[in-house]
């Protein structure tokens, strides 16, 4: 009995968080994962171990281009046959699986080798342009209808399946894909009897931080998009509800703010949050000193947890090695924050102390009200962390010994920005000030800082990334 299934799954348009709450279950669950080249590569991060990662682009899936059919073919063999090996096989598709994706090819394939398969919806790219433009798709007042017309037909087709005729009638018309062609759009639309005057919307990258919204009339939209060098993936909105992003663009409105951590995003605080993490987490090369620590960890008195991550590749560590929680016993633990404070407790872990100040300052002060005189203190860290701590630890007579648990490297492909965009950035520690200086060099003076910590503030100052 073939057993083999496969899951389209949705990815949504562009942030990782967009993806359904059951496509993330599905993807968490993958052995195989198959995925658009425009799929953000965070949400990949959320598959578990050992899973095998294909980008289209490898099976020449070129971004924009038309020799689809020969990729196609090798994108839908290739589904079949893993799912055949008795692989779990999701195809994760930008935007939603069922909206200009070439689906049916995929499902086609999946038919004739009589392999189960399920679609999982995701949100597509024209409900995002919509949503993070303030322009609604339909209004009470201006609009009933809503057309979604790809701008970019299949070569292999002799005659356009593209009324524009009956399109130009209706309220809002959406484009996908047509950045490349929108100046034939343009005029196949107004020869269709749309009126010059027709307010149009181009957003390009929507919902990452690079999103542009560029708003004109079909009569000069084309002179504006050469001049601010839009380029694809974009989504074209043309109706009069595109008249309402003057009132309704809650990003042009709110107070923007650039954070550099990799906290999770904030919600129900003023302003909007877009996140750049400008650290990376990566675990150590080789962890044979670490290990041997974790085997003696009895001998310490107390263990100190500068971090979430500290918490996190400890206990991956202490389970690596053959070793459970209750090697713990007796051995008094410190958090320098409640997010590290979390963590532990995610792993039933209380923390004996947790300063009020989140900082390493305020981790010293409460130790000084505390006898550590001679006390045994194992400090996990990063690679790439001061000595302070365990500096000021030591003054207090404490034995310190630290071991890197983890790596903290700058992420790659970090996106080019117009930082004038932000109100504000946030630094959350010394590396993101760093890290930034070196891909972004400067801050525009009219954009405030703000860091977390007196540490971060004197790399800041001693970085100088206004300078």
């Amino acid at each position: 009995m073939n057993k083999a299934k496969v899951y389209l799954v949705g990815a949504g348009p562009g942030k990782p968080d967009l993806i359904t709450v059951r496509g993330l279950n599905i993807l968490k669950e993958a052995e195989v994962v198959i995925y658009d080249y425009l799929v953000d590569k965070r949400l990949l991060e959320e598959t578990k171990e050992g899973v095998e990662l294909i980008c289209s682009d490898q099976l020449g899936k070129k971004r924009y281009s038309d020799g689809f059919l020969k990729t196609q073919d090798r994108i839908s063999d290739l589904m079949v046959k893993k799912a055949k090996e008795g692989k779990k096989v999701i195809r994760l598709k930008n935007g939603d699986p069922s909206i200009f994706s070439r689906c049916s090819q995929e499902l086609d394939a999946l038919v004739k080798k009589r392999i189960e398969f399920e679609i999982v919806p995701g949100i597509t790219a024209a409900s995002t342009a919509s949503s993070l433009s303030g322009i609604p798709l339909t209004d009470r007042k201006f609009a009933s209808s809503c057309v979604f017309v790809t701008g970019h037909e299949a070569p292999i087709k002799k005659k356009s399946l593209i009324d524009w005729d009956s399109l130009a009638k209706s309220d809002t018309v959406v484009l996908y894909m047509a950045v490349e062609n929108l100046d034939k759009i343009i005029k196949k639309i107004l020869r269709a009897g749309k009126d010059k005057s027709t307010a149009v919307a181009i957003v390009q990258d929507a919902s990452l931080l690079t999103q542009k919204v560029l708003t004109g009339t079909l009569r000069d939209i084309m002179t504006k998009a050469k001049s601010q060098k839009i380029k694809p993936p974009a989504i074209i909105i043309i109706g009069k509800v595109v008249e309402l992003e003057k009132k309704f663009n809650w990003l042009k409105k709110n107070k923007r703010i650039l954070f550099t951590g990799l906290s999770k995003e904030r919600f129900f605080e003023r302003g909007s949050y877009f996140h750049l993490p400008l650290i990376k987490i990566e675990p150590m090369k080789d962890y044979e000193e670490f290990d041997n620590y974790l085997r003696n960890i009895k001998e310490f008195d107390w263990i100190v947890f500068a971090s979430r991550y500290g918490v996190e590749y400890f206990l991956k560590r202490l389970k690596n090695i053959g070793l459970d929680l209750r090697i713990l016993a007796n051995i008094r633990i410190a958090a320098i924050g409640n997010s590290t404070k979390s963590r532990l407790l995610d792993s039933a872990i209380v923390a004996d102390l947790v300063p009020k100040e989140e900082s390493s300052e305020g981790l010293i002060e409460e130790f000084k009200k505390i006898d550590v005189k001679d006390k045994k203190i194992f400090l996990p860290r990063s690679d790439i962390s001061d000595k302070g701590l365990s500096n000021a630890l030591g003054e207090l007579g404490a034995m310190v010994t630290t071991s890197f648990a983890y790596r903290n490297v700058i992420p790659e492909d970090l996106s080019d920005l117009d930082l004038n965009f932000f109100d504000e950035i946030v630094f959350t520690s010394p590396s993101t000030v760093r890290n930034f200086k070196k891909r972004y060099k400067k801050i525009p003076k009219n954009v405030k800082i703000r860091c977390i910590g007196n540490v971060t503030l004197k790399e800041a100052k001693r970085c100088r990334p206004l300078d």
